[in-house]
């Protein structure tokens, strides 16, 4: 035996028993927990499992690119695929944190409605950020000029805790047209604009993290409109009977997407469970759980239709919406987060 090999023996022998240095694991899959998870877990984990007798680990984030940078750096981390807001795709992608994936392996970009695919990333929910009222305190729905008026409409209000969708409400609220938001915004006075008309309301401001919070702060009353995400809002309205009301006009629709991080062992795996995730049959049934705007080109029209109601992709509810500005955001998320923090902190 050379010197080298008998080095190599000594180091994978640990008290006699061989040592194995990187041991595989199971396929872990991060999303945003709550009921949106729970429909994803229902609609698409659980059927996968049970159909392929694979194993998937869930876990849970609140997103941030600076999380996903520190995961990669770690090397594998434990996650393997990840729900992505639109600009954390971009900008990993740009920043090699995750995989380019080969849309054939995931059934082809025809599988998928406009915009759901992308060098790295495959919609896995679209959404919106929409005005959410207590009935009980606003009779009559409100418009996001009406969430800034104090006078007409006391009462503390909920934004979350980030300048993405903030600076886009202030600024329509401060009577910009949607078409016109990342016009104005993409210079500093129109930024300018948006902070001192969020200033306006600082006083009354109550700020949410999680997509669970909204909702508490409404039931609990200590907000009367909030900020959230439409599913949240549908179902406290239509599982747990809240007096809430939902404004779709004028709400910001975006796409997550589900990313396979670069240091995941598990690539085969995660195509496999994800090809799957992008079929009609278990996207038609997300939204029984969630109201869920479903990626699959040929879900929609499996889905009931009082259901379809509540979506954020149903014609009705899609008037007048404004999509969020992917290339904004990444230009600007790092230099606008560190000025919201130090504004919040005030």
């Amino acid at each position: 035996m050379s010197k080298k090999t008998g080095l190599l023996m000594t180091a994978l022998l640990v008290g006699g028993m061989p040592f194995t240095q990187a041991s595989a694991r199971d396929l872990v899959i991060v999303s945003n927990g709550g009921t949106f998870q729970q429909a994803q877990h229902d609609s698409i984990f659980a059927p996968y499992e049970k159909k392929t007798g694979k194993k998937v680990v869930e876990d849970t984030w609140d997103n941030g690119i600076g999380v996903l940078r520190t995961k990669v750096e770690a090397g594998d981390s434990g996650w393997d695929i990840v729900i992505a807001e639109s600009e954390e795709l971009q900008i990993a992608c740009q920043e090699g944190l995750v995989l380019p994936l080969d849309i054939n392996r995931l059934g082809g970009k025809d599988n998928y409605v406009p915009g759901a695919v992308s060098e790295c990333g495959v919609g896995a929910a679209i959404y919106n950020h929409v005005l959410a009222y207590d009935k009980t305190k606003v009779q009559t729905a409100p418009t996001w000029a009406d969430f800034f008026d104090l006078a007409k409409y006391p009462g503390k209000r909920a934004l979350r805790q980030s300048p993405k969708t903030n600076l886009e409400f202030a600024l329509l609220a401060d009577g910009v047209a949607p078409a016109d938001v990342y016009k104005t915004l993409s210079h500093s006075e129109g930024v300018d604009r948006a902070f001192a008309k969020l200033d306006t309301i600082k006083s009354s401001l109550v700020f949410w993290s999680s997509g669970g919070q909204p909702m508490q702060l409404l039931a609990s009353g200590e907000v009367v409109m909030t900020s959230s995400f439409n599913g949240r809002a549908t179902n406290a309205i239509n599982k747990d009977k809240k007096p809430f009301g939902i404004v779709w006009d004028q709400s910001l629709q975006t796409v997550d997407s589900w990313v396979i991080l670069k240091t995941s062992p598990n690539v085969d795996a995660a195509y496999d469970l994800l090809k799957y995730a992008g079929e009609a049959e278990p996207q038609s049934h997300l939204p029984e759980v969630q109201p869920i705007g479903i990626t699959s080109a040929k879900a929609f029209d499996m889905i009931d239709p009082k259901l379809r109601a509540d979506l954020p992709t149903a014609p009705e509810n899609a008037k007048n919406v404004l999509k969020i500005d992917d290339a904004f955001w990444i230009d600007n998320i790092d230099a606008l987060t560190a000025r919201w923090a130090e504004w919040a902190a005030k």
